[in-house]
């Protein structure tokens, strides 16, 4: 029987090990960027906002240059990603409010940054932890189904739980990168449908290979 604390602490020395750089694939130069990226990556893919975005963000520099955009203008560099249209009034509002109460600047704490449309706490998560290297972690469909099939987290029905418990048992330093290591897992590794086990490092540690492994033994 692996405990909890060895799991962790393997997980975390095979990635130092052989992933020690580790962040975003999402394409940005400063916050505001990342934070439009990031609104515009729920359920759409990485690689699909990666296309969106040079002409969105030549278009808009800024905050305050979004901010004065109209809808249609917003909608036509964006249509081809999921929710266009509520991502375009989100895009908007997250603009203004940036400009009306921030100044402009993204700030960096999960509460201001929960204020903005369109961010949620996932997102706000993302930003803290991507761009201020905050010690929060960002629990999307990925990180949930890893930690969950790995055995980092225990009986989780939502998000947020999965947060907790990854938040406690994760040193701090190490919260910002596991974040990425977990989705990028499972984005290439320990995907939804089939997981490529065969390929996995961590199987060793892994409640869902382990588990499977006994019952073809039975």
């Amino acid at each position: 029987m692996i405990s909890k604390k060895r799991r962790y602490e393997y997980f975390i020395e095979y990635f130092t090990k052989h992933q020690p750089q580790a962040d975003t694939e999402l394409v940005y130069t400063d916050p505001y960027q990342l934070l439009v990226a990031v609104i515009l990556s729920a359920q759409c893919t990485d690689k699909r906002v990666n296309i969106i975005t040079p002409a969105f963000y030549k278009k808009f520099p800024d905050a305050g240059s979004l901010s004065k955009a109209i809808e249609p203008e917003v909608f036509e560099l964006i249509k081809s990603c999921s929710y266009p249209n509520n991502k375009t009034k989100n895009l908007l509002g997250m603009a203004k409010m940036l400009v009306n109460d921030f100044n402009g600047v993204v700030p960096d704490n999960i509460e201001a940054l929960q204020k903005l449309p369109g961010v949620g706490r996932k997102t706000a998560n993302v930003i803290a932890s991507v761009v201020f290297k905050k010690p929060v972690m960002a629990v999307d469909t990925h990180v949930f189904r890893v930690a969950a099939r790995i055995g980092l987290s225990i009986n989780s029905k939502t998000p947020l739980e999965t947060e907790k418990q990854l938040v406690e048992n994760i040193p701090e330093k190490h919260i910002p990168i596991a974040h990425h290591w977990l989705i990028l897992h499972g984005r290439y590794i320990c995907q939804a449908r089939k997981p490529l086990c065969e390929k996995c490092g961590i199987t060793e540690i892994c409640k869902f290979y382990n588990s499977k492994n006994k019952e073809r033994m039975n």
